[in-house]
């Protein structure tokens, strides 16, 4: 552990002294109040467990917004005797069909690097198990701020899902013209309906290349860390259940409360907020 003491660091004042560092953690350890580990491993745990599946350095970045100093290696080594490390990622499954005749839009996602809200939206589909049958859901993000604006869930697998998320996306954000909505080239987002949707609303259509999802990786990411964080971790008996811890997973965690390492370890919302700030 790294304190500042009297507005200088340890690092500074084993220098000034001429102790060692080792020397000096080797005393801490020795003479430290057992509270104060009691209260790090504590606060560590709660973190975890309001966090579920947290690697060590978002644990680590938690911990140092809470006022604890605590270098990775012990967070990780506290994980690992109390069984907190996460649970490795699944095996990722495609949904995407893109043999069809529909025409797509040119790859425009490379290009642009956004530099605030609802100037890029990055959308995509995924199945979740639901007992004996497969349901769907459909997911908008904004590529700036990682923020799920637009979701919906059911078991209809054609455009009518991808469109929902969509329409819900325009109603909450309600973006400017020229907006740029980058999906694959699944035949759910080059249906004519959807196509009609977004020129309806001014959104101009980028699409993936072929067999290159990595141009959509914000958009992957987000899905698996939901599989990974959420989905793995339940059994769902009906649709409206899923619903509604999917509702409280993304509205209420994901969005307000997850910190995400892209934004230098803040919640989506958060960062929203100090940009406009």
């Amino acid at each position: 552990m790294t304190q500042p003491q009297g507005g200088m660091r340890v690092e500074r004042l084993c220098e000034l002294s001429r102790v060692a560092r080792a020397s000096y953690y080797r005393h801490w350890r020795r003479a430290a109040p057992p509270e104060a580990e009691a209260e790090l491993r504590d606060c560590l745990q709660r973190i975890c467990l309001a966090h579920r599946a947290y690697g060590y350095r978002r644990v680590r970045a938690a911990l140092r917004q809470q006022g604890f100093l605590v270098n990775h290696k012990k967070v990780r080594r506290l994980m690992r005797e109390d069984n907190l490390l996460a649970v490795r990622r699944r095996k990722w499954i495609t949904t995407t069909d893109s043999h069809h005749p529909l025409e797509v839009f040119p790859n425009l996602a490379p290009f642009i690097e956004p530099e605030g809200a609802d100037q890029l939206w990055v959308a995509d589909l995924t199945y979740i198990r639901l007992g004996r049958e497969f349901v769907y859901l459909a997911v908008v993000l904004d590529a700036w701020s990682r923020r799920v604006v637009g979701w919906a869930v059911g078991r209809d697998f054609t455009a009518s899902l991808p469109k929902q998320a969509l329409l819900d996306a325009i109603a909450a954000r309600r973006p400017a013209a020229g907006l740029i909505h980058h999906s694959d080239r699944g035949v759910q987002y080059a249906s004519l309906e959807y196509v009609a949707l977004l020129e309806r609303h001014h959104i101009i259509g980028s699409m993936s290349r072929t067999a290159y999802p990595y141009d959509n990786a914000r958009c992957e990411s987000f899905l698996k860390t939901l599989k990974q964080e959420e989905i793995y971790c339940r059994r769902y008996c009906t649709l409206e259940e899923l619903r509604g811890n999917l509702q409280q997973f993304i509205e209420q965690y994901y969005n307000q409360q997850r910190l995400h390492s892209a934004l230098d370890y803040r919640s989506p919302a958060a960062f929203e907020a100090n940009q406009v700030a």
